[in-house]
C-alpha cells in the first residue's frame, strides 16, 4: 500500500485554524494512530501529506481530501475510528480509501453560506441579489501576487442561488476549483464593490462536495 486517500469533515473551532496548523494536527493524529507514513529523504524530511484544497480560516467543510504516502499496509476500515479518537474537536474522518481520483479531474465545488444583514426586509434582499447575478456579468477585483486583477465572476459559478431567513440570506453556489480557483468570500466582495446597499454585514461558507467537470462526485 502506497498512497490512501482520507475524506474528512473541518467544522466549527477547527475552522478557525490555518492550513499548516490543521496540516500539523493530521500529521499528529497519523502518528498516535501508528499509521507508517512515508518521510521526504534529505536533511529535513517532512510527512508526505498533501491537501487537495486547502481551506481558507474560517471556512468549514464536509468534504476535505488528504492524500498521504505510506511505507507499509494498514487497516483502512478500521484507520477513521482510530483517527478521530485523536483528533480534536470539528475534525472527524469519515473514510479512508485507495486508488482516489486524479486531483487533474478536480473541478468545481458546492459550497452554502449565511450573509449575515443588520435588519431589512431579506426577502427583497435575497430577490434582488438574484436579479443581479441574473441580469448582468458580474465582475470582482482582488489582489493577486502580481497586483490588483480582475475577474468575470459569473463565469466561474453556477446554480447561484439567494433564500431568505429570517435575519440572514442562504447563499449556495457551485464554483470552480481549478483553473481558476474560486474563493466562495468573492462572491460577498463582488456584492460590496458592484452593489453596496446590498453588502452583507458577515459571512460563513460550508464545502459541501466536490465534483468532476460532469458534475459527478470527485473522490
Amino acid at each position: 500500500m502506497d498512497r490512501i486517500r482520507l475524506l474528512y469533515e473541518c467544522t466549527g473551532r477547527s475552522a478557525w485554524s490555518s492550513h499548516l496548523d490543521t496540516m500539523r494536527t493530521l500529521q499528529r493524529a497519523l502518528h498516535r494512530a501508528s499509521v507508517p507514513v512515508r518521510y521526504s529523504e534529505g536533511f529535513n524530511p517532512h510527512a508526505l501529506i498533501s491537501v487537495l484544497l486547502p481551506l481558507s480560516v474560517g471556512t468549514e467543510s464536509l468534504c476535505q481530501l488528504a492524500d498521504v504516502r505510506l511505507r507499509g499496509d494498514v487497516d483502512l476500515a478500521a484507520l477513521p475510528g482510530t483517527l478521530n479518537a485523536v483528533l480534536p474537536e470539528g475534525l472527524r474522518v469519515q473514510r479512508c480509501y485507495e486508488n482516489g481520483a486524479k486531483p487533474g479531474e478536480l473541478k468545481w465545488l458546492r459550497v452554502k453560506g449565511t450573509w449575515e444583514y443588520g435588519g431589512g426586509d431579506m426577502a427583497a434582499a435575497a430577490e434582488a441579489l438574484a436579479g443581479r447575478f441574473r441580469d448582468t456579468p458580474v465582475q470582482v477585483t482582488r489582489r493577486t501576487k502580481r497586483g490588483e486583477g480582475t475577474l468575470v465572476l459569473s463565469d466561474h459559478l453556477r446554480d447561484l442561488t439567494f433564500s431568505p431567513r429570517t435575519d440572514s440570506v442562504a447563499v449556495e453556489a457551485v464554483i470552480s476549483a481549478a483553473e481558476p480557483v474560486i474563493n466562495p468570500e468573492w462572491i460577498a466582495d463582488a456584492v460590496a464593490q458592484n452593489w453596496p446597499e446590498l453588502r452583507p454585514e458577515g459571512t460563513r461558507f460550508c464545502r459541501q462536495e466536490l465534483y468532476r467537470e460532469d458534475m459527478s462526485v470527485f473522490r
